[in-house]
């Protein structure tokens, strides 16, 4: 069911690009914004596709990654609930920098360039905030390369769990959380590049390391500090 024109503004108005935004200039535009709602794994963009425009996250959640040659797949972000994505087509050549896909069923608004060239206009601060979320993107994207890049599964893994936590999990005790999605090691695999047996194989050893564990099919941290030290030692 869509959401009401008093729950789209309340979402917007929990989006930092547009905390500027009087509540009649939020009404507004949750009332004009077109939306697109997502299956579970639809493909909203690709790389080196042209964009016109941003996206806010109204409901689910995207995940935001690239491939490699070999077409293994890399997870730079996972975005949830009131967040805006896709800044990297605004720039000269208005191309996308990576894949966003539907982790599951999600419903996001489209922000064209010139209504949000519009906004800028009105409201100098959206352009000051969206400059410093680009800055912030591409310092994440470029962390997430470099422990591609540096790390064995293990240490991906742990890393990548890390993530997720911060992002979504909930505290179940004194350094311990649960994430409340279900990721399959296949799932696992292609946020951090490597295939399902590989996976099995390091949670195997994260969990004998006493770091994480299962139960039904959650994944759980049992010691957050155990899986830093992991993580660390890549």
């Amino acid at each position: 069911m869509p959401m009401s024109g008093g729950g789209e503004a309340r979402i917007f108005s929990g989006v930092d690009v547009l905390e500027p935004l009087s509540q009649e200039e939020l009404d507004e535009l949750a009332w004009r914004l077109p939306d697109r709602r997502l299956e579970e794994g639809e493909i909203l963009y690709s790389p080196h596709e042209r964009g016109d425009g941003l996206f806010v996250l109204k409901e689910g959640r995207v995940r935001l990654y690239r491939t490699d040659v070999r077409g293994g797949e890399f997870t730079l972000e996972v975005l949830g609930e009131g967040t805006v994505f896709g800044e990297m087509s605004l720039g000269p050549g208005r191309l996308r920098a990576a894949y966003a896909q539907a982790v599951e069923p999600s419903l996001v608004a489209v922000l064209r360039r010139t209504e949000l060239e519009d906004l800028i206009r009105e409201n100098p601060e959206v352009g000051v905030r969206l400059t410093r979320l680009l800055a912030d993107r591409l310092r994440l994207a470029q962390n997430r390369l470099a422990d591609f890049a540096s790390k064995d599964v293990r240490g991906r893994l742990a890393s990548l769990i890390l993530y997720l936590a911060e992002g979504e999990g909930v505290a179940t005790g004194k350094n311990e959380y649960r994430i409340p999605t279900r990721y399959t090691h296949e799932r696992l695999g292609t946020m951090i590049g490597a295939g399902r047996v590989a996976v099995s194989r390091a949670f195997a050893e994260l969990r004998e390391a006493g770091a994480v564990e299962r139960r039904g099919r959650l994944i759980h941290i049992v010691d957050l500090k155990a899986l830093e030290r992991a993580a660390e030692a890549g």
